[in-house]
């Protein structure tokens, strides 16, 4: 049976009517959720610690900007928009002593709750809205009149009336034009990381890096490798992204089809799938969790080791050069980029 989705009748922003909102952070999301919710006319405050650069930016934008433990304070709806890794030090050290009966926290991000890195009183209600797209774009289609589709959860229902809030909190951003689904913050956090770590992110970049490897070694130009395992990807996630794996089928020559579908299943095998089993059980036990707790504690050190081996790929330097001969291409430089708070 297909999943129940929720749109604009089916939330009611007048749950924050006389409630203050507060957004901790002012990255990626929380700028996004802060605008959207102000241009749907609810009283949002932000809460950033004292010497925070992103204070200026959030009250160019109309907004009152008070330390983190005050805005807790005073807010009724909290959204927690910080850094997993940061989130449990400042939860300790600002948010929970400044909870009380009846507020609610609210996650983007079901990993700090869910893997117990906090622990929120039982009389908090402790809820998700989680747009499936980056801020910016949670902001421009917002702008347009449109909404990014988003999930909601509850993991805690003290007042009875949290699902009710997340459903306004995501009409207030925008995502019931398009439409929200529920889940839960277990189903969330899991299935999130695992498509990050074996298809989205390491999966996709591990593929790329080892074709293009493949050509080199065997003597190929690595411009010619660079195009064929990187550059024309782009052509094909956005078919997919567009029409699905078949629609992307449809679009693609015969050749191509065939070389799909009779070679595809030979690169990502039973090994591979196998694999990826383990890594979703290393998600599940909470391992991977563990581990990048320990790393970031440890100060990152192979996490910067191997970020910076993979910046030295030989791939990055092909692809900086070709990069440069197309003037149409929106030139990024993005470094050590990391959500604000």
């Amino acid at each position: 049976m297909p999943a129940k989705v929720y749109t604009d009748k089916d939330a009611d922003l007048g749950v924050f009517a006389n409630k203050t909102l507060a957004v901790l952070g002012y990255g990626s999301q929380g700028h996004a959720h802060a605008l959207n919710l102000k241009d749907s006319g609810c009283k949002v405050i932000i809460g950033l610690y004292e010497g925070s650069k992103s204070a200026e930016v959030a009250r160019s934008h109309g907004f009152e900007v008070v330390e983190t433990g005050e805005a807790v304070r005073r807010a009724d709806v909290i959204m927690v928009g910080l850094p997993d890794m940061k989130q449990a030090s400042v939860y300790e050290s600002a948010i929970a002593p400044n909870l009380s009966k009846g507020k609610a926290l609210l996650f983007s991000h079901g990993l700090a709750v869910h893997f117990g890195l906090i622990k929120v009183p039982a009389d908090v209600d402790v809820i998700m809205v989680a747009p499936k797209g980056p801020g910016h774009m949670v902001r421009r289609l917002y702008a347009e009149g449109k909404g990014m589709p988003a999930l909601i959860a509850v993991a805690q229902n003290a007042t009875k009336k949290a699902k009710k809030l997340a459903l306004a909190w995501a009409k207030g951003i925008g995502s019931t034009r398009a439409g929200v689904l529920e889940t839960t913050f277990k189903e969330e956090c899991e299935t999130d990381l695992f498509g990050e770590q074996a298809v989205l992110c390491g999966g996709a970049s591990a593929l790329v890096q080892a074709g293009f490897e493949t050509l080199v070694e065997a003597g190929y130009q690595p411009e010619m490798a660079y195009f064929e395992c990187l550059h024309e990807l782009k052509l094909i996630c956005d078919l997919m992204y567009e029409s699905g794996i078949a629609g992307m089928r449809f679009s693609i020559s015969e050749t191509a089809k065939y070389g799909d579908i009779t070679r595809g299943p030979r690169v990502i095998n039973k090994e591979t799938k196998k694999e990826m089993k383990k890594i979703l059980k290393e998600i599940q036990s909470g391992q991977f969790v563990k581990e990048w707790v320990k790393e970031h504690k440890g100060g990152l050190k192979k996490y910067n080791k191997l970020l910076d081996a993979g910046a030295k790929h030989p791939i990055e330097k092909t692809g900086a050069r070709l990069r440069s001969m197309m003037p149409w291409m929106a030139k990024k430089n993005i470094k050590g980029v990391q959500a604000a708070y």
